[in-house]
C-alpha cells in the first residue's frame, strides 16, 4: 500500500511539473531559426511568423518588450503559425532574401513558401492581432 502511495505522489509531482513547465511555455513564443521554422512550416503546414530584428534597433526592443509579451498575440502565433526570429545583423544572406532595409521587420509566408504580406516596422499588439486574424484566415485573399 505505502509504495501505491509514494507512486501516486510521484506521478502527481510529475503531472504538477509538466503542467507548470506546459504554463510557462505559453508565457512566451516559441521562436525558432529560418531554417529549421521553415521545414517545420512544410511539416506541420502551418504559416510561417518572419521578424527581422536588430540588437541596437529601439522599436525591435519595444516589439520584444510589448507586443510580444501580450497573451492574445503569444497564443496566435505558437497555436496558428511557427514564429521566427532573425537577427539580420547574424543573419546577412536571408535579409537579403527578404530585402530586409528598416527594422523591425514582418513578413507572413503561406505554408507553400510564398509571401503573403509584409509589414514594416514596429506594431503594437492590438495591430499585429488584427493583421494576423487577417492572415489566418485568408481574408485578405477574398
Amino acid at each position: 500500500m505505502k509504495i501505491a502511495k509514494a507512486m501516486a505522489v510521484l506521478l502527481l509531482v510529475l503531472l504538477a511539473g509538466a503542467v507548470a513547465s506546459a504554463q510557462a511555455a505559453a508565457d512566451k513564443i516559441e521562436w525558432h531559426t529560418y531554417d529549421s521554422g521553415m521545414a517545420r512550416s512544410k511539416f506541420e503546414k502551418k504559416k510561417v511568423f518572419l521578424y527581422f530584428y536588430i540588437e541596437d534597433c529601439i522599436y525591435c526592443k519595444e516589439m520584444e518588450r510589448r507586443t510580444f509579451k501580450d497573451s492574445a498575440v503569444i497564443a496566435a502565433l505558437n497555436r496558428n503559425f511557427i514564429p521566427i526570429r532573425v537577427n539580420a545583423d547574424r543573419d546577412q544572406q536571408t535579409s537579403l532574401l527578404y530585402s530586409v532595409k528598416g527594422f523591425p521587420d514582418l513578413w507572413f509566408i503561406a505554408e507553400s513558401g510564398e509571401v503573403i504580406g509584409h509589414k514594416p516596422g514596429f506594431a503594437p499588439a492590438d495591430q499585429l492581432m488584427k493583421i494576423l486574424n487577417v492572415v489566418m484566415t485568408g481574408a485578405a485573399a477574398k
